[in-house]
């Protein structure tokens, strides 16, 4: 039997993923007098936190938490799908975990070099794969497929929020000096950092220049799209209109993000982000 487990870089809660059939150990966040667990904190309180000024920090799940999963199924094969390495320390301590307990040659630590809306729907139709009696190696080969088949993009308002968090390339921690300029970043290839992808003037025109990328990647039926948000929820419906009205078929769905990405994108930001079915 198989088992999915993985964090809460997908947007699902504990008890959500749980619901669904699978486990979510959620990411720590931290904010002035505030410390709790990603998607598990008031986001009212959280986002009042950032406007007295003071700055989120955020952090993989403890490895015990990591290893209380492992342990809570010994009897099956495990697939842990974690967020990008390098965006964050779970991939590497859900590796760590694996060490830590005698059944580790039935646990695979997956690193799908992204998050929230793709690592969502990689989780998601991981579940699904299983429940219909698939393999733990079929349902690998079919993850190692799609993740080469997505892409990211993060449109910030406050560049200082990713500078903090240290994930930038050297290229593209320079521009956080560029006054009155948009930045779409980009995540790189490995999945580990984020690299500039393109500078714009206002939103409306950084949309505009990921959707001239995306229909040179011909998306439609074939694919989904994610719209990310951080308390922009009428940016997110503005830009589902856009792409709607220019990618014929495509599916879009739109999430909010947790504390744990408003910590590195900062509030307001949006993500833009595709893979193929």
């Amino acid at each position: 039997m198989v088992q999915i487990i993985t964090d809460s870089s997908t947007l699902y809660t504990v008890e959500e993923a749980q619901a669904a059939g699978f486990e979510a150990v959620p990411l720590c966040v931290s904010i002035g007098n505030m410390d709790g667990r990603d998607l598990r904190m008031n986001m009212n309180e959280f986002y009042e936190e950032i406007r007295k000024g003071h700055n989120p920090r955020s952090s993989q799940p403890p490895i015990g938490d990591v290893v209380d999963v492992f342990e809570k199924y010994r009897d099956s094969d495990i697939i842990n799908i974690s967020m990008a390495d390098g965006l964050s320390g779970t991939y590497q301590s859900a590796l760590s975990a694996r060490e830590m307990v005698e059944h580790k040659d039935r646990i695979t630590v997956f690193n799908t070099k992204t998050l929230c809306g793709p690592h969502r729907y990689m989780v998601e139709m991981a579940q699904k794969m299983k429940e219909e009696g698939r393999t733990a190696k079929e349902i690998l080969r079919w993850l190692e497929e799609k993740r080469e088949r997505t892409e990211s993009f993060l449109i910030p308002q406050d560049f200082n929020f990713l500078r903090r968090g240290g994930r930038l390339t050297p290229v593209a921690a320079a521009i956080g000096s560029v006054l009155k300029l948009k930045p779409v970043m980009t995540l790189t290839e490995d999945g580990k950092r984020l690299d500039k992808y393109l500078l714009k003037r206002t939103m409306s025109s950084a949309v505009k220049g990921i959707m001239e990328h995306l229909k040179e990647k011909k998306l439609g039926a074939q694919h989904i799209l994610y719209i990310s948000h951080a308390d922009a929820l009428e940016d997110a419906k503005q830009i589902r209109d856009q792409f709607a009205k220019a990618f014929e078929n495509l599916e879009i769905r739109i999430l909010e993000l947790g504390p744990a990405f408003v910590t590195q994108g900062g509030p307001k930001c949006v993500a833009i982000q595709y893979i193929e079915r």
